[in-house]
């Protein structure tokens, strides 16, 4: 790809971060509230931990029904509001709430009958499986109303209002954070602040209240037409199966590869579980570290990708390659500023969570090593997925996947556990092996340019 000239890339960045930057400040803070979220956690014990770990695992692999629509309605809002049919994308915009939801119930469903025995799949502790169930049964409550927050930050941001969503992300990891200690402790830790002392229900709880705060002020603002887009109530009360066929086809390739994904989560965590509560517990920690060092890289991919689906809406195919290609070089330069810290301070970066738990048996520095290699990678995965997330061409990203995953980081990761019994340093650089293979599959479909002529 030729680099753009220099005053039509200075344009181009300004879009890109004019669109990206709200959504990379939200997406910190969130990221930023996660991180202590897991620090109060691990003030109660390395157990809550583990228990948090797990059912993340479980949460998000469910969450495969809201990435497939999700993904579907980047692609449909960002081109049919970038060829300027308003009325195409409301009529999105209502279905994405409606069928969103509806998935939202059926995952709720379909997690109230696993979570115990996924417990007790890669924990035989009782406090874990104790704290996970107390958890996990309250987020699982509100699943629909997860899946709907989403739904709210798609359509602000597609329709070209990034800072909404940025507030309403700010304001709710504040309320998050105000809740956290006051619901969890008894005390609340360095101070003789008093509180109700709930543990892991109080945790689940401020989770709970601060994302239906999220989605029924950014809800309000849809349906009373404060928004580039005015929601309509009779809108979001019958499925469009039109649109909703969309809703699910566009993204099913990227749902697949996130089930992909996750079930290769499983095996590697329950490969992790064979050395301990306290590695579950690493893994835990480190991949909030992770997540929030991944944060600009992926906010960059996430306006990126409307950017793209607008530009081909409106038949600039040049310009959606240059965006592309200046998502990744600046994607690369702020992970770099968050792998120097990885490689540096792993260890004050672990010690915040230590709380009552002792995790220093364990090799977590290794993989913190892992992740800061694995950082640079994803700032170029994030801007190779927007040219396919934003055209709705999402099967190379499947392929890579299965491939790099499936053919490569599994087998790598069972070898040496159970053939090779190694340390389990050497098992967390299974993630890199497969960040690198998905990466430089995608490059290579991204080369091949049929994302350039797809349209939704």
């Amino acid at each position: 790809m030729k680099f753009p000239l220099s005053q039509e890339a200075r344009q181009i960045n300004k879009e890109i971060f004019k669109l990206s930057l709200p959504t990379m400040s939200g997406s910190l803070f969130q990221a930023f509230y996660d991180i202590v979220d897991m620090v109060w956690i691990g003030m109660i014990n390395t157990q809550a931990v583990a228990a948090a770990t797990i059912f993340v695992t479980l949460f998000w692999v469910i969450e495969i029904l809201n990435e497939v629509v999700g993904t579907s309605s980047i692609s449909m809002l960002s081109q049919y509001y970038g060829s300027g049919d308003l009325e195409k994308t409301r009529d999105a915009s209502e279905q994405t709430f409606v069928f969103k939801a509806l998935l939202g119930v059926i995952g709720a469903i379909i997690m109230m009958i696993l979570l115990p025995p996924f417990f007790h799949l890669y924990s035989s502790d009782p406090k874990v499986i104790t704290y996970g169930l107390r958890y996990g049964y309250i987020r699982i409550v509100f699943l629909p109303v997860f899946f709907s927050s989403f739904t709210v930050n798609t359509i602000f941001r597609c329709t070209g209002d990034a800072k909404t969503p940025m507030r309403l992300l700010i304001i709710s990891s504040l309320l998050n954070l105000l809740l956290d200690p006051l619901l969890m402790f008894d005390v609340i830790p360095g101070t003789s602040i008093h509180g109700l002392g709930w543990g892991m229900v109080g945790a689940a709880v401020a989770t709970v209240i601060s994302v239906t705060f999220s989605f029924t002020v950014g809800f309000f603002l849809l349906v009373t037409g404060r928004a580039p887009i005015k929601i309509r109530s009779k809108g979001i009360f019958h499925l469009d199966w039109a649109v909703d066929r969309k809703l699910l086809t566009i993204g099913l390739p990227s749902g697949l590869n996130l089930l992909l994904r996750n079930v290769v989560t499983f095996v590697i965590l329950k490969l992790v579980s064979y050395y301990g509560t306290g590695a579950i517990a690493v893994l835990g920690i480190a991949n909030r570290i992770y997540q929030f060092g991944a944060m600009p890289s992926s906010g960059l991919g996430m306006g990126s990708g409307i950017l793209v689906g607008q530009a081909l809406g409106s038949e600039e195919v040049l310009k959606s390659r240059h965006i592309v290609f200046l998502t990744s070089a600046n994607g690369l330069v702020f992970s770099l500023l968050s792998s120097v810290a990885f490689f540096i301070f792993p260890r004050q970066l672990l010690s915040l969570f230590l709380g009552k738990g002792d995790i220093n048996l364990f090799d977590g520095i290794g993989l913190m090593y892992v992740y800061g290699l694995s950082l640079m990678v994803l700032s170029l995965m994030s801007g190779l997925g927007a040219a396919f997330f934003g055209s709705g061409k999402t099967h190379p990203i499947l392929y890579a996947s299965l491939i790099s995953q499936w053919c490569f980081q599994v087998p790598y990761a069972l070898f040496v556990t159970l053939v090779l019994h190694l340390p389990v340093t050497y098992l967390w650089v299974a993630y890199f092996i497969g960040d690198f293979i998905e990466c430089v599959g995608m490059y290579i479909y991204y080369r091949k340019g049929e994302w350039t002529q797809h349209r939704v």
